[in-house]
């Protein structure tokens, strides 16, 4: 058997991409998907003290044009956003500088899976860090039928690898 400690081992260690390595225009898929829970949803609304009654409520979701609860759709963006990262910006963000033009067209329920898919809509060298650069992805999320369940665009400083790799 090797010995993984050995320094003669190559090591890869997982991570986003360097600003350099966005291509404008390519979709990420990001898998796996995420199957929401009705405890998922519970607890998110709970934490967040967003207690209304469509994600918490039975009785009162099933009078809904909905005929059910609805997962809540912060934990539905930050879940699509979030099934990015490993792929995306995993250890090469700087900061996240907002979302802008969030909507969810179909509402996501108990039992549904999530997938997420990302366009790189948009990059530039920043004007005021050098060595970094804006990145505006278009995050959109589908449930298990494919319909279109979220969208949102979020704008990242990323770094250059110049600038944050170790050398």
């Amino acid at each position: 058997m090797t010995d993984l400690l050995a320094s003669d081992v190559t090591r890869i260690v997982q991570r986003g991409l360097w600003f350099e390595e966005f291509e404008l225009g390519a979709v990420y898929e990001h898998r796996p998907g995420r199957t929401v829970t009705e405890a998922d949803n519970v607890l998110f609304t709970t934490q967040t003290m967003n207690t209304h009654a469509l994600h918490l409520d039975a009785a009162y979701s099933e009078g809904t044009q909905f005929g059910e609860r609805l997962v809540n759709s912060m934990f539905t963006l930050s879940t699509l956003v979030g099934l990015s990262v490993a792929q995306l910006t995993q250890g090469t963000i700087v900061a996240n500088l907002g979302f802008s033009e969030i909507s969810f067209p179909k509402p996501l329920f108990h039992g549904d899976t999530l997938y997420a898919e990302t366009r790189i809509a948009d990059k530039r060298e920043s004007k005021s860090r050098p060595g970094e650069g804006i990145v505006t992805l278009e995050h959109t999320g589908r449930n298990q039928n494919g319909d279109v369940v979220a969208m949102a665009l979020s704008h990242q400083l990323e770094c250059s690898v110049a600038q944050c790799v170790p050398v």
